[in-house]
């Protein structure tokens, strides 16, 4: 049976699988592999519970190194800075949650965000360890996210996405495209592109699509709302260059804004506005509507 500490860590933390290597511990393995963590950090770590093996259980000082051994840590950045934007919680009941994520709040740990995160503090306010988010969206993107809040429920949603059996509409204000006719269909194969965190369009059959209408024009700028069909990473933000009209305030996209800090008086002007879907456990059918509004 799997304890609620294992349930917690499945939820919260990360994975590392021991890689081969002459070590004696688990905490010299440690220790040279995160080699950015002192030996110090990770002791104290241990010492509060925050590094549990596979049953979820906390490990030993000196826990025996084993190659390929699964351990669980929970991420840890001192001194994280605070994001003062807030979250908004839309829906909540026994099965799932619908956030409206402000622009700049990244959905899940990484990097240098920890507890700076939507999933982080979702957690903490509906006091749930069990939620994990049923898609992503980026952290400059504003708008809805759900999470699933029911382990013995969560494959039933999960499985909307790939199956594509949920409608999500997007809005962004990008500049006028007057030499193309609207409604539109773009569709590209998205690939890794330069740096690592961007994509790019490349060769080869398609593996992304998005329908593209015009839904107000502002002089040079354009409200436009988008549909994707597919769900792959900066989708929107990569079709949109494509097409002539990067978002507004885009950092990544044509190119690159070096030593950028975040201006939260000029977000990424893309928010991820409605989803629509029939609920696999109760049969109904859901719609749910973002409450931010993209300002010109």
């Amino acid at each position: 049976m799997t304890s609620p500490v294992f349930s917690a860590a499945h939820n919260q933390a990360s994975t590392l699988y021991l890689p081969p290597g002459p070590w004696l511990t688990v905490l010299d393995c440690l220790c040279e592999h995160f080699s950015a963590i002192g030996r110090e950090q990770w002791l104290d770590r241990i010492a509060r519970g925050r590094v549990l093996d596979a049953q979820g259980q906390p490990i030993a000082l000196d826990l025996p190194y084993k190659e390929g051994l699964r351990i669980h840590y929970f991420r840890e950045v001192p001194d994280e800075k605070p994001i003062p934007v807030l979250e908004s919680i839309l829906y909540a009941d026994e099965h799932l949650v619908v956030a409206d994520k402000p622009h700049f709040l990244p959905v899940t740990p990484a990097g240098e965000y920890v507890e700076q995160t939507l999933l982080r503090r979702l957690i903490h306010r509906l006091d749930n360890p069990h939620l994990v988010p049923l898609h992503r969206i980026d952290r400059h993107t504003a708008g809805l996210v759900i999470f699933s809040a029911n382990p013995q429920t969560r494959s039933a949603y999960q499985s909307l996405f790939p199956t594509r059996q949920i409608d999500k509409r997007y809005e962004a204000i990008a500049p006028a495209l007057p030499e193309l006719n609207f409604p539109l269909v773009h569709k590209s194969r998205l690939v890794d592109g330069e740096p690592f965190f961007r994509m790019q369009e490349g060769p080869g059959v398609s593996n992304t699509e998005t329908a593209v209408e015009v839904r107000e024009k502002n002089g040079d700028l354009w409200r436009y709302g988008l549909f994707p069909v597919t769900g792959k990473k900066h989708q929107l933000r990569v079709h949109m260059t494509a097409l002539g009209a990067s978002i507004c305030n885009d950092p990544f996209y044509p190119t690159v804004l070096k030593d950028v800090v975040d201006d939260y008086a000029n977000p990424l002007k893309l928010l991820a506005q409605g989803l629509r879907f029939v609920d696999p456990v109760t049969g109904e059918a859901r719609e749910f509507e973002s409450q931010i509004t993209l300002q010109w």
